[in-house]
């Protein structure tokens, strides 16, 4: 197994991991922020770090395979509905945003399919598929840093640095859904022709 794979499994064998962290109990704060979130962002970033890596590597070595042509996008995928996840189970988030991203993942995975059994046509990521990954990243790398609830800012509550870290995550967060949302229908629009018969 290549270093690219390695690194993908590394991924996924990363994301239980973070899973478990809340479970553990872990006591105290740094900075305002419970230890355990930094913990878990600490995870997070390490495992987003080896997304961008084994891409790299695969291209750049001519290292690119059938396994991690698959491995590599359920990677991604897994790492961030687990985070997304985490949040919902914190009430800190909202289960519709985890639930557009799922459906998003559904349709393009079934579009997917569908385009290597009629003949391998490829779909090409667009702007809004990259900027749904960016935001969605940094949206959970912040929300691990803030104690509060999606838009909690708007409440008039927040003060201080706690006020700043909670627009920025909430903005950010609702930037990645409508990201994701166009970037699923560019691939239903672009890929229309998929259905036809």
């Amino acid at each position: 197994m290549n270093l690219p794979n390695k690194l993908t499994i590394f991924r996924i064998v990363l994301v239980p991991i973070m899973v478990i962290i809340p479970f553990l109990r872990i006591q105290g704060d740094f900075f305002i922020v419970p230890i355990e979130y930094w913990i878990i962002n600490i995870i997070f970033v390490i495992a987003s770090i080896t997304d961008k890596l084994d891409g790299q590597i695969a291209r750049k070595t001519n290292q690119v395979t059938s396994f991690g042509k698959f491995a590599d996008p359920l990677a991604d995928k897994i790492l961030v509905l687990a985070a997304l996840i985490m949040l919902v189970e914190q009430t800190r988030l909202p289960a519709w945003i985890p639930i557009i991203v799922l459906a998003r993942e559904f349709v393009v995975s079934g579009y997917r399919l569908i385009a290597v059994e009629k003949g391998g046509k490829v779909i090409a990521a667009n702007i809004w598929g990259k900027l749904k990954t960016v935001t969605q990243m940094i949206a959970i790398i912040a929300a691990f840093l803030d104690t509060n609830e999606f838009f909690s800012f708007a409440n008039g509550n927040l003060t201080g640095l706690s006020l700043l870290i909670n627009i920025f995550w909430s903005v950010m967060m609702l930037i990645s859904v409508i990201a994701t949302i166009f970037s699923g229908w560019n691939y239903l629009k672009d890929g229309k022709d998929l259905l036809k018969d």
